[in-house]
């Protein structure tokens, strides 16, 4: 990072990270949204300290802000936010084709600062663990997540998620149940969890019921907050013991050129209300915003210390026309029936989140890559038949021409 890319720079934010902190507010949101809000930390944020949460029964107490590390290519961002505060950091195995559990790694073991931290990765991406026998399944569930610790330099994670997980199949799949437990057995692996981005409600119920997993990481954020099977799945998990950790928090809004949003409101506010819905929602105890740069690391870590809404705050999420205007794709995966030609939307809707939202290519490509080619970009005839079934008012149409323009 350049002194240019943020008016923040390493030194001048360490020197003013206590001060300028946001003030305290009240939200009124719809009925609904209203329900899935609670603030339990009142007395810590009036006293100026960082909210913590313990994460399930898994008795990991955290900050209520992480780091999601995915995009982040600066050690020196990763180090600042352990200097900060952050006590929580997110990669997988494939992030930066392995380079960001390495970079991770690296910076924590400068820093001696293994056992102040606690490290989540994600192995088994459905392509890597789909079509293998039980034996093959659980071989491969232990060399992903030794990998991993190599790349890591580390002897243990603290969490280990499966990757991507969209139905309940790898909840039950023997030959990961066997593989992990045989992880946690060594001590390479402390909880064992699951990520997931599509059909959360039913991943995040399933995990309830299947008692082996101890941490969902999920999808999750304001333009969800109609979403009542979500919610009273994230608020069911957390009364059974099973951790949340939050992403996409954002909704892929704050920090791209969207019209709508930044019309009336400044991407700092933006990324301030979005996070405290998410962490005022019963069940969830912290969260993974990622970011790039001390500026919006700085933004988001100020939320750790209150959760109350300032008015600017309450006046974003009580407008029903930014939340629809954010355009965020749940993976529902309803636009597929109209499909003609079976594209798989979902997984193009990702893609253009990671490329034109995230800015990360390499997300992008990569997640562009997985899909069946018979199932992939090329595919869609821009029919437009998908746009009409969309629920959640996403420019389906418009975001493939965009792939087009930038892979075809």
């Amino acid at each position: 990072m350049t002194p240019s890319d943020s008016e923040y720079t390493r030194r001048k934010f360490l020197a003013t990270a206590a001060t300028g902190l946001v003030s305290a507010g009240v939200l009124s949101l719809s009925p609904g949204a209203a329900a899935a809000q609670t603030s339990k930390e009142e007395s810590s944020t009036a006293s100026g300290r960082i909210v913590h949460r313990t994460l399930g029964r898994t008795g990991i107490n955290l900050p209520v802000v992480s780091m999601g590390v995915m995009n982040a290519g600066n050690p020196e961002v990763v180090q600042a936010s352990f200097e900060l505060g952050v006590r929580h950091f997110d990669t997988a195995a494939y992030y930066q084709f392995g380079r960001n559990e390495q970079m991770v790694g690296s910076v924590i073991g400068r820093l001696g600062a293994r056992n102040e931290t606690i490290i989540g990765t994600k192995i088994l991406t459905p392509q890597q663990r789909t079509g293998l026998s039980y034996e093959a399944l659980k071989a491969k569930t232990i060399s992903s997540c030794e990998a991993s610790l190599g790349r890591l330099k580390m002897e243990h994670v603290d969490i280990l998620y499966i990757h991507d997980v969209r139905d309940s199949a790898p909840l039950n799949d023997p030959g990961i149940i066997d593989g992990l437990t045989e992880l946690k057995k060594q001590g390479k692996v402390r909880s064992t969890g699951v990520a997931t981005h599509a059909a959360m409600a039913d991943v995040i119920n399933g995990v309830v019921a299947g008692g082996f997993f101890d941490v969902v990481l999920t999808a999750i954020n304001f333009t969800m907050a109609d979403d009542a099977n979500l919610l009273a799945a994230v608020r069911n998990a957390g009364e059974k013991g099973v951790g949340i950790v939050a992403m996409k928090t954002l909704a892929g809004g704050a920090r791209w050129p969207n019209p709508a949003s930044r019309q009336d409101y400044t991407s700092s506010t933006i990324t301030t209300a979005a996070l405290k819905w998410v962490l005022r929602t019963e069940g969830v105890s912290t969260s993974i915003p990622g970011y790039t740069n001390y500026e919006h690391m700085r933004e988001d870590f100020s939320v750790a210390y209150d959760l109350e809404y300032t008015d600017e705050e309450r006046s974003f999420l009580s407008d029903n026309s930014i939340r629809l205007g954010m355009g965020f794709c749940r993976q529902c995966r309803s636009c597929l029936a109209a499909c003609p030609d079976k594209v798989d939307i979902p997984g193009l809707m990702r893609t253009h989140m990671y490329a034109a939202q995230y800015g990360n290519l390499f997300e992008a490509r990569a997640t562009l890559d997985a899909l069946p080619a018979e199932r992939g970009l090329k595919k869609c005839i821009d029919c437009s038949t998908c746009v009409a079934r969309c629920a959640h008012s996403v420019d389906i149409a418009g975001r493939i021409d965009e792939l087009k323009t930038l892979y075809c």
